[in-house]
């Protein structure tokens, strides 16, 4: 039998003084009297002991608005657009009142099994960058996409100076040709003289 059910007996059935069953018990006169008065108030059901779980939680994802995540989720992806936390939460923005964090999309996405695990990453300290001994010795380029508050993806394109880490140039186009690469190329050359070589290519 619980505790608070068998003094609330005590007293109501047995006649017992509250204040002696206080003394008696490893309980404060307090408790008891409030115990006392729940049971007043609801019967024996009230005095059951209460969950502490919280009645609201403020990391809860509402379930139209988990819907919706996935929804898009789904939707970017056979786009072949982005499709993390950060750009659902971008087109989530205005369709409802309050969004989660970044962290509590990538958590309804994780228990609809959307997220892949990725093995433990070595620590940086633990990679050794080789770069060119002098500037304009190396250039490298690589293109990003990139999604625009619009929902347009554009591409850019960025050549950087291996040694020096210096941005050459940044351009940004719906899709970039060879012959697009080759022109921002040819307007870095002249802003900064040829290299040595890009990439594994010799000048």
């Amino acid at each position: 039998m619980e505790l608070g059910r068998y003094l609330v007996e005590a007293v109501v059935f047995g006649g017992q003084s509250p204040n002696e069953l206080a003394r008696s018990h490893p309980i404060s006169r307090s408790w008891l009297f409030r115990l006392l008065a729940r049971y007043r108030e609801g019967g024996f059901e009230a005095i059951e002991p209460r969950s502490k779980k919280p009645k609201a939680c403020p990391h809860q994802v509402r379930p139209e608005l988990e819907s919706a995540i996935l929804e898009l989720r789904r939707e970017l992806s056979a786009s072949g657009f982005d499709a993390g936390p950060q750009t659902i939460l971008h087109h989530l923005a205005g369709r409802f009142d309050r969004l989660p964090s970044r962290a509590g999309v990538w958590r309804v996405l994780k228990r609809a099994g959307l997220i892949t695990p990725e093995p433990h990453k070595r620590p940086k300290a633990s990679y050794i960058r080789f770069e060119a001994e002098l500037p304009n010795q190396l250039w490298q380029g690589d293109i990003t996409l990139w999604t625009l508050a619009d929902g347009a993806v554009v591409e850019i394109f960025n050549l950087i100076d291996d040694h020096s880490r210096l941005l050459l140039a940044s351009d940004a186009l719906p899709r970039f040709k060879a012959a697009d690469v080759l022109q921002t190329f040819i307007c870095a050359g002249d802003a900064y003289g040829l290299p040595e070589s890009v990439g594994d290519h010799q000048i």
